[in-house]
């Protein structure tokens, strides 16, 4: 993929993740988190396995578990937990939490996988997560939605390693609609356990939901899938760094949230952070990217 059309990608894709964020902070003033998420998911996923019918499905018992299983992780774990930590914490500090992702993609290939990073990606992946922190001011505190965060990043960090070692089987749009699907229902079912389900229909509600099916759900998931297949999952994941400051501009245009100075300091810190994490990446070319999916 060309350098140009990977970073306009990159950019339009992390932009739709955090546009998710206040959309979803509006969505659940009309239907709980889980019920939220899950309808979105399941309405996605049929919808786009219905534009992909014609393209090759998943073969056999293994290739439909292998795709529930990143759903339940991509899907479910990954919104799931963000909504969910929103009853403790605000959308900001749960979107700072869930892209902490790159870092923990960095240390499950070492550790995983014996993949070789230099200290200038491990210097980058810290700086980009200190960037967020910044843009926010500092303002996380432990609680209980800031260990249900947590678990969501470690969710999107092992659905990102799922999808680098099963993902060249599938079809990326393939994959995007059952692993959506499987999601949206494993999440229904925890809804039906632990919420009351409901969902206020109205003009607001109704648009939101939209947009979150449309656009961050079958939109979203299509792009940001191929991107994982076709890079490296660690420098591709560092740009997650990126959603919450699209999420906090989206927050001040649809919420009228307050934007202060740190997050232009922020801004910088992330940017560093990304060119550090890749500027290695490039200069090695192919050889430490094979070395880092031979944990496969």
């Amino acid at each position: 993929m060309r350098k140009t059309k990977y970073i306009v990608l990159i950019l339009f894709t992390t932009f739709l993740m955090g546009i998710a964020f206040p959309l979803g902070k509006i969505g659940i003033r009309y239907a709980p988190p889980f019920f939220l998420m899950g309808i979105r998911f399941v309405i996605a996923g049929v919808l786009l396995a219905l534009l992909v019918r014609r393209k090759q499905r998943p073969r056999g018992a293994r290739q439909w578990l292998q795709a529930a299983a990143i759903g339940v992780f991509q899907s479910a774990g990954v919104m799931g937990c963000a909504y969910y930590s929103m009853r403790w914490i605000t959308s900001g500090e749960s979107s700072i939490i869930t892209c902490s992702n790159p870092l923990i993609v960095i240390v499950l290939t070492r550790l995983l996988g014996g993949a070789a990073y230099s200290g200038r990606q491990w210097a980058g992946a810290v700086i980009g997560f200190l960037g967020v922190a910044v843009a926010f001011g500092f303002h996380l505190g432990l609680q209980p939605g800031t260990f249900i965060g947590l678990a969501g990043a470690f969710c999107f960090a092992a659905a990102t390693l799922l999808i680098k070692r099963w993902g060249a089987v599938f079809d990326m749009s393939v994959l995007a609609a059952y692993q959506m699907l499987a999601g949206g229902l494993a999440l229904l079912l925890l809804s039906a356990l632990t919420e009351h389900p409901h969902f206020t229909v109205n003009a607001v509600s109704v648009t939101v939901l939209l947009c979150l099916v449309v656009m961050c759900s079958i939109v979203q998931f299509t792009v940001w899938f191929s991107l994982l297949r076709s890079g490296d999952p660690s420098k591709t994941s560092a740009f997650l760094f990126l959603v919450p400051l699209f999420g906090v501009l989206s927050g001040w245009l649809l919420l009228g949230e307050q934007v202060n100075q740190f997050v232009g300091w922020g801004g910088l810190l992330v940017c560093a952070g990304i060119f550090l994490v890749n500027w290695e990446g490039n200069r090695k070319a192919h050889k430490p990217a094979a070395r880092e999916i031979a944990f496969k």
